[in-house]
Parts: C-alpha cells; sequence; structure tokens
C-alpha cells in the first residue's frame, strides 16, 4: 500500500518519526491505525456498557463486597 501526502503532512510525519523514536514511517503510521483501532473498540464497549441494564448499583455497599471479597481470596 503507498500512501499519498502532501508536503506539510509529510514533514509532520517525520517529525513525529524523529521525535518519538519511530524507525520508519511505516511504523509510525501504523501505530496510529492501532490507536484508532483501538479507540474504535473501546468506543464499542462503552456504548454497549451504556446501553445495558445497570446489575446493581455501584455505591459504598458495591465497593466494600468487592473489598471482602478480595479479602476472603487473600486470606484463602
Amino acid at each position: 500500500m503507498n500512501i499519498s501526502l502532501p508536503d506539510a503532512l509529510k514533514d509532520f510525519v517525520e517529525e513525529q518519526v524523529a521525535d518519538k523514536g519511530y524507525g520508519t514511517s511505516s511504523e509510525y503510521v501504523r501505530e496510529l491505525i492501532r490507536r484508532d483501532l483501538h479507540k474504535q473498540q473501546l468506543r464499542g464497549l462503552v456504548l454497549d456498557g451504556a446501553s445495558s441494564a445497570q446489575a446493581r448499583p455501584a455505591d459504598a455497599a458495591y465497593f466494600e463486597g468487592l473489598r471482602e471479597g478480595i479479602r476472603k481470596r487473600a486470606s484463602g
């Protein structure tokens, strides 16, 4: 795959490669694509969570139950 960039973007990519320690411009572009993929996956998880029914309130009792479960496993 070849990507054509205007000179201004090409210069920016080259600066990023030099400043952030990437070996090549391809490594930089791959990292951007991975970040975008992870961002989309996270967005999907957030939307799934937001549209799901709340199982139980995340109040003080909920967190105390989590701590108690950890204490039991740690001492068990």
